[in-house]
């Protein structure tokens, strides 16, 4: 762990901040790109919903793989990053990243689906250093009384990325790269992903050229065996950060194809996959309202004003991304609403809101189960913006209170990005054999999972919550 700066006087971060928030916006792109590649692959290769979610399993099983070994290495020897350092830490899950990038080539001019599979996983290690040491480093960017801040703004960027990658990814693969016929062809990802390299490239070395602040290291205690699982609320966590990516990941991979079906639009992929950023445009709302709602420096009143005015020109960027009308995203405007006044029931505790959103989305997932046409599409793409704060607010009531046992309580949350590996596998196998719209049923239940996680949170660590309210978090 970092514990305190060599050089204390005042410094302008302005420049390092922007360049690893470009990254973050980076991530976010290219991690939502698999939504696009699902479906266009499962045609390019005539594959069953469970064998197109192997891309999901192999990217997110990265994850598990990754965090893993780093677990075990810190464990046993420290954490690597605090003595390699951060920066450096960065470059490497750059450079992996990109490496990924550029097996999409070979993958593509050779056509063979384990290649492809194969490029997914070394880009999710790469995403995996990066989640590891990314986070940290923009807290280090500045005061520790604005970390917050900085932290919700670049975690912002993320989504950002995630909202716009549907359309412009998706244009790039099923239109501008596409054969000339109309027809699939592997050759269509080629270019795009190179691209994505480059530019992944292009950041790495922006952070190379910027001065960042040097810091002083101390050597953290190991601590080790598996002390952190003797506390309950952070194996409840584990599961519930499982079942929380599960559930969104699987829900975005079904969207293209959900929306496919005759009795719900009949959408084709170029249509549907601005449909798809409204899910992940969703979630960027709901991070700037909740990082307005549970900031206890401001008043009621303030938090309305601000929230509200976020909300509003967050909508017309989203607006202004995606090819539809406003009529056809107009439903949208209820969903905030909603989002606006589950954020106020909540009254800013992390543990009730977490239970608010997973209640109201388990009621939309439903709602997209039974329902037909325009009523069901709506529900599936109310569920992003509810997806919001649950990350972060799973991950910060999961290692509450565990003390020395924190730094190993969060790996093994980390870990837990597994579950966007494992549920849309299950989720496929359930496609494949009742049809997409009844697969559903699986994120049903990874969202009772965090609704009762939320429940058991707000009776168990009320202390918590009252500690991550006065601290804004």
């Amino acid at each position: 762990m970092i514990n305190k700066e060599v050089k204390t006087q005042s410094r302008n971060y302005t420049i390092p901040l922007i360049t690893i928030t470009l990254l973050f916006f980076m991530w976010g792109f290219i991690t939502c790109m698999n939504d696009i590649l699902i479906p266009y692959l499962k045609q390019l290769f005539k594959l069953t919903f469970f064998e197109s979610m192997l891309v999901q399993f192999c990217f997110f099983g990265a994850y598990f793989i990754g965090s893993l070994i780093y677990f075990l290495i810190s464990i046993s020897k420290g954490d690597p990053i605090n003595k390699a350092g951060y920066k450096k830490g960065i470059m490497f899950g750059i450079f992996l990243a990109a490496f990924g990038c550029v097996l999409f080539y070979p993958a593509a001019t050779f056509s063979y689906y384990p290649l492809f599979l194969g490029a997914l996983f070394i880009l999710g290690l790469g995403f995996t250093v990066l989640q590891i040491t990314a986070n940290a480093y923009v807290s280090l960017l500045g005061s520790e009384e604005s970390a917050s801040s900085r932290l919700n703004m670049t975690q912002a960027f993320n989504a950002f990325g995630t909202t716009i990658a549907p359309v412009l990814g998706g244009h790039l693969i099923f239109e501008f790269f596409s054969a000339p016929d109309g027809s699939f062809s592997a050759v269509a990802t080629r270019i795009p992903y190179l691209i994505f390299a480059g530019i992944l490239l292009l950041v790495a070395l922006l952070i190379s050229r910027v001065k960042l602040p040097s810091f002083q290291t101390q050597e953290e205690e190991i601590v080790k065996g598996w002390g952190a699982l003797e506390f309950s609320h952070l194996k409840f966590g584990v599961f519930a950060m499982f079942c929380y990516v599960g559930g969104e990941v699987a829900v975005g991979s079904f969207i293209i194809s959900f929306l496919e079906q005759p009795q719900i639009m009949g959408f084709n992929e170029i249509i549907s996959k601005n449909y798809l950023s409204l899910y992940w445009g969703g979630a960027m709302i709901g991070r700037f309202l909740g990082a307005i709602s549970l900031n206890q420096s401001l008043s009621q009143s303030k938090k309305a004003i601000y929230m509200l005015g976020a909300a509003a020109a967050v909508f017309l960027v989203i607006f202004s991304i995606v090819d539809l009308s406003f009529a056809q995203i107009s439903f949208f405007i209820v969903f905030i609403i909603l989002n606006f006044i589950a954020f106020f029931v909540g009254k800013s505790a992390p543990a009730r809101t977490l239970s608010i959103f997973a209640a109201i989305n388990v009621v939309l997932l439903i709602s997209a189960m039974v329902n037909h046409s325009e009523l069901a599409m709506y529900s599936i793409l109310g569920i992003g913006i509810f997806n919001s704060i649950m990350f972060s607010n799973i991950y910060t009531l999961a290692i509450s209170g565990l003390g020395k046992y924190t730094s190993q309580g969060s790996s093994l949350v980390v870990m837990a990005i597994l579950g966007g590996a494992i549920v849309p596998i299950f989720q496929g196998y359930l496609a494949d054999q009742f049809g997409v719209q009844h697969s559903f049923i699986i994120p049903v239940f990874c969202y009772l999972v965090i609704l009762i996680f939320g429940a058991y949170c707000t009776k168990y660590l009320g202390h918590v919550e009252s500690t991550e309210a006065k601290s804004g978090h």
